[in-house]
């Protein structure tokens, strides 16, 4: 994948810091040789992407609450100003109340289902629309994140299950709104990652582990291998692939139980 993504620019979105998924298809992106912009969110994130982005050689920093049109709105003006087309967004943004990661889904609060919903499903298509004049011109490719507990029932992810269904039916829709114009959408599915997102999920060391030990691979995801697949769908060997979920996850996702050493 050497310089497979030469002349590409585009929009990073939701690093928190180096151990982020974002960061770590930045990071393969910039190695492939693409020109990134960042978004963070509130100061406190500002400084820790700040290095980081300026390790990939990026000065392109913005503040961005997705919950807020006028500051999405604001953002992509700025990213337009900068640059008149792009060629890729990442969204790497979802959130829900960390209290009820734990427990049952049955007590999710009507106002954490509304939050959640809105930052970690609904905001892929807000992206999605202000990047979609920036693509027109040469096409271009729109990524998200999703977790397998979005079509299997994983203890504690409660809320984030139902998100990220959400999204996944967002993928495809928007898959056939923008293929038209040369525009294609897709999100990856790693498996368990010690991230600061993972560990607001209840038992997520126990949910890593297990992985770890039944996996095909007998392995978790890796930033690098997440992030290989991130540039193979935003460069040009992507071409043809839209509308998918591909899944980063050692080969979990193909269980029926868990390997016979641990019945």
């Amino acid at each position: 994948m050497s310089q497979s993504m030469k002349g590409k620019r585009g929009l990073v979105m939701g690093v928190a810091n180096e151990r982020s998924i974002a960061w770590g298809i930045a990071k393969a992106m910039a190695e492939a040789g693409a020109e990134l912009a960042f978004t963070y969110q509130g100061e406190a994130f500002g400084k820790r992407v700040e290095p980081l982005a300026a390790s990939v050689g990026s000065d392109f920093l913005v503040d961005v609450d997705v919950t807020d049109d006028a500051s999405l709105d604001v953002a992509f003006e700025k990213l337009g100003d900068r640059w008149p087309t792009i060629d890729f967004v990442v969204h790497a943004i979802a959130f829900s109340d960390k209290n009820e990661l734990t427990g049952r889904v049955l007590n999710t609060s009507r106002d954490n289902f509304k939050n959640s919903m809105d930052i970690s499903a609904y905001s892929f298509i807000e992206v999605a629309r202000r990047a979609h004049p920036m693509m027109v011109e040469n096409g271009g490719t729109l990524l998200t994140l999703t977790y397998m507990g979005s079509n299997r029932v994983t203890p504690n992810y409660n809320v984030m299950g139902i998100a990220k269904a959400a999204l996944e039916a967002a993928v495809r829709y928007l898959a056939n709104d923008l293929g038209p114009e040369g525009i294609r959408v897709n999100a990856i599915s790693p498996g368990p990652m010690k991230t600061l997102a993972g560990a607001a999920i209840g038992g997520a060391r126990k949910t890593y582990k297990h992985t770890d030990q039944n996996a095909p691979l007998r392995a978790n995801a890796t930033l690098e291998a997440v992030g290989g697949t991130a540039v193979y769908l935003a460069s040009d060997a992507g071409a043809c692939t839209t509308g998918e979920i591909i899944r980063v996850d050692g080969g979990f996702h193909v269980l029926g139980m868990p390997q016979a050493d641990n019945l």
